[in-house]
């Protein structure tokens, strides 16, 4: 008789229960990097936002030249390639198959509003000062977030999860054109 039909030490566990316990101890190893997802949210990166084959300076390096290092700041060609770059980098896709899904983001917060304690609008965005600096990330690289009630925004150096159903609907704004949406998302610090 083989152990899995009478049992490691002979107390008769059918092969079923041993099957059964083999695969919960599988399932946990790896469960360790899936229970901090809440729900069935499918946990992404900030690549996983910008589709395999697009390449993100493909329409840049024709705009830039040796030439171009030489322009001043306020000058009318400088003013032109400026806009021609902001042209360049609205016209990131966004990957059309994440429609629609539940997923688990993390980045940081630029508040779109704040009403002293927290904020219930804001962009996500992959890293650090991304949107208060000229020019912010493509629109693939920055999601629109809505949360009721607000997140309690302690310090916009802080790295949050953002949980929710991920929409490829455009978000145009001022401080950054959002290529993705969640509307009331759960958010949670890092």
């Amino acid at each position: 008789m083989s152990m899995f039909e009478t049992g490691r030490h002979g107390q008769g566990a059918p092969a079923a229960a041993w099957v059964a316990l083999f695969l919960a101890l599988a399932v946990g190893v790896g469960a360790s990097s899936l229970a901090a997802v809440p729900g069935d949210a499918q946990e992404l990166e900030w690549q996983d936002l910008m589709p395999r084959d697009w390449d993100p300076f493909s329409g840049l390096e024709a705009l830039f030249d040796d030439a171009t290092q030489s322009l001043s700041d306020d000058s009318a060609e400088a003013a032109e390639l400026f806009d021609a770059y902001q042209e360049a980098v609205r016209s990131a896709p966004v990957v059309g198959d994440l429609d629609g899904r539940k997923v688990r983001l993390p980045g940081f917060v630029v508040p779109l509003d704040f009403d002293g304690t927290g904020t219930s609008e804001f962009l996500l965005v992959p890293y650090f000062g991304a949107c208060i600096h000229v020019p912010p990330p493509p629109p693939n690289q920055i999601v629109y977030v809505t949360t009721q009630p607000g997140y309690p925004l302690k310090d916009v150096f802080d790295a949050v999860w953002v949980t929710g159903v991920i929409s490829t609907q455009a978000h145009l704004n001022e401080v950054g054109d959002a290529g993705y949406t969640m509307q009331s998302a759960f958010v949670e610090p890092f």
